[in-house]
């Protein structure tokens, strides 16, 4: 018989406090040899609350969860409960979600260039929407996939997003209709358009371009024997707040155009969704990291100039240009890890520190990643004051095209996830939800994690001199209280 997985448990919790639960990983480290490695902290409630906005503002656009952005499990099975379709670009993808549970009409095959393998595999689940953007792709799916439902992509004006797409992917709307004329002398069923205007879209108007050349093509379709019913219009939804196109500001837009282009008593037929990624995953992340070297350096010396070149890095003695003290600092994640996100995201984190005083002078500093490669380096500079070994940095936002897109090059993967909610978004979660988290229970400790962390801090100084206890502070002998949804 195969053995039941078990449960991953998120901590129903009110008062979550970062700071506490990183002092509950420093009193694990005198039981656990690994408790100085980097973690992520990922509060549900922050997806619940995202997922009930967008319902909110967005009452016409069904979701489809781009899992590229983050892969994470729990988030995956929060998703589906949630009732959201999943975007999916690859095999691997489309087997991940089936292997939750996904059912295939949820899953949307969005990359226009599909290697043929995963065409066959999607025709074999069932996964029927499928996206093309070029007349070979065309060819290849009526020899692969004649019965699959096609959705064809457009390119749009990306050029004020973060992250460009239109430039690889996407038809020249000029050149769509003969793309339809084509689908429909191979007798294919193109159901629908696509587009996607950037991620990290910066100009609502690149939405409204799309839509209104998406119109166009509606319309042309109906004049060759096509009757269009799904309308996708992609990603580039914010996940933070730290934007000026606000996700309100683009619904507003978008919802407007809508009713203009696709009003509902004309194209009651038409499905609309969307393929947000970063808009869910991106806050509810947290990354919390470890300083595990320091070294303080010459400042406004460059090494390779200098004749004691050697002596101006390691001596701190070593006068520099102002003689000021300036450090570098080394963590245990970096930018072959979740800081990927600096090069293919285009990303700008910011650290907080832990238990720092706003009085504490500040010195040049610099934060690299634990790769023995140069180009490993996270932060060029800051003022920052003074660290040790075994400090930790928080970093918020580290939800969107980190972890999905990390290496273990050197080793180094940053891999320990904790999970927490709200009994307030729990609640919420068990309203909005269509079927339970599968393989998920929410519960509550005897004792709060916060506190356990006080208890073990106040008992490191007597562990030398205690007797051996059968039941030794740091191993956890209560068992959590399920709380099924």
């Amino acid at each position: 018989m195969k053995d039941t997985p078990s449960p991953t448990y998120v901590e129903l919790l009110n008062d979550f406090n970062i700071e506490k639960f990183v002092q509950s990983q420093l009193a694990d480290s005198f039981d656990h040899g690994d408790a100085e490695d980097p973690f992520l902290v990922c509060d549900l409630g922050d997806v619940v609350a995202k997922h009930q906005r967008w319902k909110t503002e967005f009452p016409r656009v069904h979701p489809h969860y781009a899992i590229k952005c983050n892969t994470d499990t729990v988030l995956l099975k929060t998703m589906m409960a949630l009732g959201t379709g999943f975007d999916c670009a690859s095999k691997v993808e489309i087997k991940k979600m089936l292997e939750l549970g996904a059912s295939p009409e949820r899953i949307i095959f969005a990359n226009p260039c599909k290697q043929k393998s995963h065409i066959v595999y999607a025709k074999e689940q069932g996964v029927k929407l499928v996206v093309f953007d070029n007349e070979n792709e065309l060819f290849k799916m009526k020899k692969l996939y004649p019965d699959a439902q096609l959705v064809l992509r457009i390119q749009t004006d990306d050029s004020a997003s973060i992250c460009r797409f239109s430039m690889k992917y996407g038809a020249d709307p000029e050149a769509c209709p003969q793309l339809i004329d084509i689908a429909r002398n191979l007798n294919l069923n193109v159901v629908g358009i696509s587009f996607h205007v950037g991620s990290g879209c910066q100009d609502v108007n690149a939405f409204v371009k799309a839509l209104q050349n998406s119109r166009k093509l509606f319309d042309y379709a109906k004049t060759v024997g096509y009757d269009f019913n799904l309308l996708d219009i992609g990603g580039g939804f914010p996940g933070t707040k730290d934007v000026d196109l606000t996700f309100e500001k683009i619904t507003s837009v978008v919802n407007f155009q809508l009713h203009q282009l696709f009003p509902s008593k004309q194209f009651p037929h038409v499905n609309v969704i969307a393929e947000p990624g970063r808009y869910y995953a991106a806050s509810a992340f947290t990354l919390v990291t470890n300083v595990i070297a320091t070294r303080q350096v010459a400042r406004d010396i460059p090494a390779e100039g200098y004749s004691d070149s050697i002596d101006s890095v390691r001596n701190g003695v070593t006068p520099t240009a102002n003689e000021e003290r300036a450090y570098m600092y080394y963590i245990n994640d970096g930018l072959y890890g979740s800081f990927n996100c600096l090069f293919f995201d285009h990303a700008k984190v910011t650290p907080t520190l832990l238990d720092v005083s706003a009085k504490q002078s500040k010195f040049s500093s610099s934060i690299w990643g634990p790769t023995c490669d140069g180009l490993d380096r996270i932060i060029e500079h800051m003022l920052m004051p003074q660290l040790n070994t075994g400090d930790w940095i928080v970093w918020k936002d580290m939800g969107a095209y980190t972890i999905a897109a990390g290496s273990s090059f050197n080793g180094f993967k940053t891999q320990k996830v904790y999970y927490h909610i709200s009994d307030e978004k729990r609640d919420l979660l068990t309203k909005l939800a269509d079927t339970k988290v599968k393989g998920v229970e929410f519960s509550c400790f005897a004792s709060s994690m916060c506190c356990q962390a006080n208890k073990k801090i106040q008992n490191l100084t007597k562990k030398e001199a205690a007797p051996k206890d059968p039941n030794p502070i740091g191993e956890n002998t209560e068992q959590p209280i399920p709380v099924y949804m």
